[in-house]
C-alpha cells in the first residue's frame, strides 16, 4: 500500500492507494461535501451510489450514475458552444478547478485541438487578460517583499510530494514583454502539458510566481491588474530574493525537485542558468528547451538536404536567449560531427537590433562573443541574407514578418531547399507564416514555426503540413526523464540527447508531409520514448540519483505515467478469522 499525505497536520486530507487486481482503489478520511469541491478527487456524476453513501455526498447530486465517457461528451458539447479562444481557455480552466481527471481525460484524448488552447498561442492572450481569466489560485505567488519568509509560504501549499516547478518572473512573457504577475499563466499552463504530454502527476507539479514589480505602465493603471504596483526591484534585493527560493525548495522537496525557469529576461535568464545549474537540479526552457526543439528540426532536415549540419551556414534573426541556447546546442552538435568548436561557432551569424555580430561591435555580451566574427557592418537581416548566403535562416527574435518576401526568395535562390524557422510565439510575432513561405519558395523551404498553421494546399495540389517546432516535444520528456532517474543536475548533453530522440521519432513519410516533427497527436509516446533516453543516459553517466538502478527503463517510466482514468472510492474494510472475530458472553 503506498500512502501520500496531502496537507500537512490536516488527517481528513490522508489519501491511502491500494491496488486490487488491475484496479486502482483509493480511501481518503475526507467526507462530504469536500469531496465534490477537491479537483483531485471530485469525480462528478461518476460516482457511484456505493461511493457516494460511504463518503457522505449522496444527495448532493443528481441520481443518475453516469461514466466518463459520459462526461467527456458533455464537456466537448459546452465547448463547441463557447465563441472565441480566450472563453475556450476560461472554459478548460474552470473544468482543470473542478475536475482535475476529467481535464486531463479531454485534453489527451485530442491534444492536437486543445494544446493550442491550454498554452500557445491562446495563453499569450490569457496573460495578457489574465486580470479577466484568474477565477481561483493555481499555485503560489511570491513577492520581493516575502523575503525571508519564502520557507513559510512554500507550507502553504497542500501538497509535499512536489517533483516539478515552474516558475517565472513575468518579465518576458512569450513574444509579449513584462507582464507582471499576469505571467502567471505560463507555469500554469507548462506544467498542464507535463501531465498532458508525458504524464507527471498534475499533484507532484507546482507553479511559482515571482513578482518583483512590473516596468509595463499599463499593467500598473490597470484596476483588473493582480501584482505588486511598482517598478520592477532589480539587483541584490533581487538576487536574494531567487537565492532563498531555490534553498527554500531543496529543503522542503529535495535536491532532486526539478525547478524549470521560464519567461525571464535575457539578462536574468542568463545569468541565473549559469549561477545554478551546477547547484541544482534545474533548466531554462527558452534557452535549452528551445534549443532542443530547434536542434532537433535541423537534424530531421538533415534527412532532405542530405549532408551534415556542420555543413550548413545559420543565420539567426535575433540573439537572446532562444537564438543564443538554439546555436550553443547546434555547436555541440556539431562537435559531435566532429568539428572543432572554434569551426563550429564559425558557422553561426547573428542579427540583433543593432545589426550583424561582428567582432570588434562595442558591448557585446559574453554570450554573444562567441558567435562574433570577422566581417564588415551590416546594418539589417536583408542584406545579411544576400552577404553571407545562409543555407538556414531562423527566427527568434519575436519580431513579426521579419522575413521579409524578398528575404524568402533570396534563401530560395541561394539553396535548393532552404531550411526557414519562424520560431517566435505567439502567431503574431511570427516571423512568415507557412503559406507564405511555401508560396514564395514554390514549396523548396523546410519550414518549421513556433505556433501551429493549418497544412498549406500548393497550386499543384500537393498539401504540406508545416512543422510545429513546440518546446512541448522537449520539456515534458525531458522532465520526466529528470524526474524519474533523480538527477540532481542537468548538463547541456541532456539537451542534445533529447533533440536526438526528437529527431529519431520522425519517420519518412512525416518528412514527404513536410514535418520535421512527429505529429502531435503522438506526443505521449514520442515525449515518454525521450524520457526513457534521458534516463538512460542519466544512469549510464553516473548522473542518477535513484538506487538500484533498474535494468528495465520503459518500465521505470511507465510506472510514473498519471491515469486520467477514475480511481474507486471504497472503505478500508476487511474482516478477520471467524474465531478472531467471535463475540465474547457471559452469562448474568
Amino acid at each position: 500500500m503506498a500512502k501520500c499525505a496531502i496537507g500537512e497536520g490536516a488527517p481528513n486530507w490522508e489519501l491511502q492507494k491500494m491496488t486490487n487486481e488491475s484496479k486502482s482503489l483509493v480511501y481518503t478520511r475526507r467526507r462530504g461535501y469536500d469531496i465534490t469541491r477537491n479537483p483531485h478527487l471530485n469525480k462528478g456524476m461518476a460516482f457511484t451510489l456505493e461511493e457516494r453513501l460511504q463518503l457522505g455526498i449522496h444527495g448532493l447530486l443528481p441520481p443518475s450514475v453516469i461514466s466518463q465517457d459520459v462526461q467527456v461528451l458533455r464537456v466537448l458539447r459546452n465547448y463547441e458552444m463557447t465563441k472565441d479562444d480566450f472563453e475556450r481557455y476560461i472554459f478548460l480552466m474552470a473544468l482543470q478547478d473542478r475536475n482535475e481527471k476529467l481535464f486531463y481525460k479531454v485534453l489527451t484524448m485530442d491534444i492536437e485541438r486543445f494544446m493550442p488552447i491550454v498554452y500557445t498561442p491562446t495563453v499569450g492572450l490569457a496573460c495578457q487578460q489574465y486580470g479577466l481569466a484568474f477565477r481561483r489560485p493555481r499555485g503560489l505567488f511570491i513577492t520581493i517583499h516575502d523575503r525571508g519568509h519564502i520557507a513559510t509560504i512554500l507550507k502553504s501549499w497542500p501538497e509535499t510530494d512536489i517533483r516539478a516547478i515552474v516558475v517565472t518572473d513575468g518579465e518576458r512573457i512569450l513574444g509579449l514583454g513584462d507582464l507582471g504577475s499576469y505571467g502567471m499563466g505560463i507555469p500554469v499552463g507548462k506544467l498542464a502539458l507535463y501531465t498532458a504530454c508525458v504524464g507527471v502527476n498534475p499533484q507532484q507539479c507546482l507553479p511559482v510566481m515571482l513578482d518583483v514589480g512590473t516596468n509595463n505602465e499599463e499593467l500598473l493603471k490597470d484596476p483588473l491588474y493582480i501584482g505588486l504596483r511598482h517598478k520592477r526591484i532589480r539587483g541584490q534585493a533581487y538576487d536574494d530574493l531567487v537565492e532563498e527560493f531555490m534553498q527554500a525548495v531543496t529543503e522542503r522537496y529535495g535536491q532532486n525537485c526539478l525547478i524549470q525557469f521560464e519567461d525571464f529576461g535575457n539578462t536574468n535568464a542568463f545569468r541565473l542558468l549559469s549561477k545554478y545549474r551546477n547547484k541544482y537540479c534545474t533548466f531554462n526552457d527558452d534557452i535549452q528547451g528551445t534549443a532542443a526543439v530547434a536542434v532537433a528540426g535541423l537534424l530531421s532536415a538533415l534527412r532532405i538536404t542530405k549532408n551534415k549540419l556542420s555543413d550548413h551556414t545559420i543565420l539567426f534573426q535575433g540573439a537572446g536567449e532562444a537564438a543564443l541556447g538554439i546555436a550553443k546546442l547546434a555547436v555541440l552538435a556539431m562537435e559531435k560531427e566532429g568539428t572543432t568548436r572554434q569551426q563550429a561557432a564559425s558557422k553561426i551569424w547573428m542579427v540583433d537590433s543593432k545589426g550583424l555580430i561582428v567582432k570588434g561591435r562595442a558591448n557585446l555580451t559574453e554570450e554573444k562573443l562567441l558567435f562574433a566574427h570577422p566581417h564588415p557592418e551590416v546594418k539589417n537581416l536583408a542584406d545579411a541574407v544576400k552577404t553571407l548566403k545562409p543555407t538556414a535562416l531562423i527566427g527568434a527574435a519575436a519580431i513579426g514578418g521579419a522575413f521579409t518576401e524578398q528575404i524568402l526568395k533570396d534563401m530560395a535562390c541561394l539553396n535548393k531547399h532552404p531550411i526557414i524557422f519562424a520560431l517566435s510565439n505567439p502567431t503574431s510575432k511570427a516571423e512568415c507564416t507557412a503559406e507564405q513561405c511555401y508560396y514564395v519558395t514554390e514549396g523548396k523551404a523546410i519550414f518549421a514555426s513556433g505556433s501551429p498553421f493549418k497544412p498549406v494546399t500548393m497550386p499543384d495540389g500537393r498539401v504540406i503540413y508545416p512543422g510545429q517546432g513546440n518546446n512541448t516535444y522537449v520539456f515534458p520528456g525531458v522532465g520526466l526523464g529528470v524526474i524519474a532517474c533523480g538527477m540532481r543536475h542537468i548538463d547541456e548533453s541532456t539537451f542534445l540527447i533529447a533533440a536526438e530522440a526528437l529527431a529519431e521519432q520522425v519517420l519518412d513519410k512525416h518528412l514527404a508531409e513536410g514535418r520535421l516533427y512527429p505529429p502531435l497527436s503522438t506526443i505521449q509516446t514520442v515525449s515518454a520514448t525521450m524520457a526513457v533516453k534521458i534516463a538512460e543516459y542519466a544512469f549510464k553517466n553516473g548522473m542518477a540519483s535513484v538506487y538500484p538502478e533498474p535494468e528495465d527503463k520503459q518500465s521505470l517510466i511507465n510506472s510514473l505515467i498519471y491515469t486520467t482514468d477514475y480511481d474507486d472510492f471504497v472503505l478500508d474494510a476487511y474482516t478477520w478469522p471467524e474465531e478472531a472475530s467471535r463475540i465474547q458472553t457471559v452469562k448474568i
